[in-house]
């Protein structure tokens, strides 16, 4: 499904009030959590309005950087850099949700904060680098999946000023040049002398989605096995319909005793969840 999710922009500043962190980015969290009639439930945690950013730390030769938020009721998210003489990257992400939080967590059996510590995968970048990813990104670990999309962040920026320098993830740079069929949106008209009107077609209709195999594995064995074509119908503006592509595809997730989870990401930023 899709979720309303805010953006966060954090800008870190030192004695000197200048910038020294910056980031802007768009996660949201996907936790399964145990309830008092010893029942499993999913539950959704998206960044609310309000986000502060009090704990973050500059950073520097000796000391992490830090990039620390907190929202919603009780709840925090943190990811520390480091940096050689060349390249910074990001070490540790630390995730701490609050069971307390009725609206998200009804009938929990597990009451107060729950911390999550993972490792991140960020490759090193060059210094006076920002990072930039487009796509989607995810973390899983203790029932908890940590989505993130359209980041941004520089750390241990130099003079005060974000640089204008790229390092891109590998996830935006495509291998080849994506083929796009003509829309309103990017379509162009020729310029034509005929005082006659042009024929008009009608639109071609979005064909039905190609089926797809995926199967996840717990050790050597097959756990889940799905075959399905998948079309997303996004109503905003205007209807969009969207068909997933077995062939750029892929298939993550866990198996357990009681529950299992399935997520596909087609790279374009369309994560789905099962």
């Amino acid at each position: 499904g899709f979720f309303q999710s805010y953006a966060v922009e954090v800008d870190v500043k030192d004695a000197s009030n200048a910038t020294c962190l910056y980031a802007k980015w768009m996660m949201r969290f996907l936790i399964i959590y145990e309830t008092n009639s010893s029942d499993y439930k999913n539950a959704t945690l998206n960044l609310s309005s309000s986000v502060t950013h009090n704990e973050s730390v500059c950073g520097n030769d000796t000391q992490a950087a830090l990039l620390a938020v907190q929202f919603g009721e009780g709840h925090s998210w943190s990811i520390n850099f480091t940096k050689t003489n060349e390249t910074y990257q990001g070490d540790f992400i630390t995730f701490t949700y609050n069971t307390n939080d009725t609206a998200v967590f009804p009938d929990a059996k597990r009451k107060g904060p729950i911390t999550i510590v993972v490792k991140d995968t960020m490759h090193p970048v060059q210094l006076n680098n920002v990072f930039v990813c487009h796509n989607t990104d995810f973390f899983e670990a203790e029932n908890v999946t940590q989505i993130f999309w359209n980041v941004t962040v520089q750390a241990f920026v130099q003079n005060g000023t974000v640089s204008k320098k790229e390092s891109r993830c590998r996830a935006d740079t495509p291998t080849s040049a994506p083929t796009i069929p003509p829309t309103i949106a990017n379509a162009t008209t020729a310029s034509t002398t005929t005082l006659s009107p042009a024929p008009t077609t009608a639109p071609k209709p979005v064909e039905n989605p190609d089926t797809g195999n995926y199967s996840l594995k717990s050790g050597n064995t097959t756990c889940l096995l799905a075959t399905v074509g998948l079309q997303l119908n996004v109503s905003q503006d205007k209807p969009l319909l969207i068909n997933i592509n077995p062939k750029t595809t892929t298939a993550d997730g866990t198996c357990g005793n009681t529950t299992a989870n399935l997520k596909l990401n087609d790279g374009n930023s369309t994560l789905i969840g099962f």
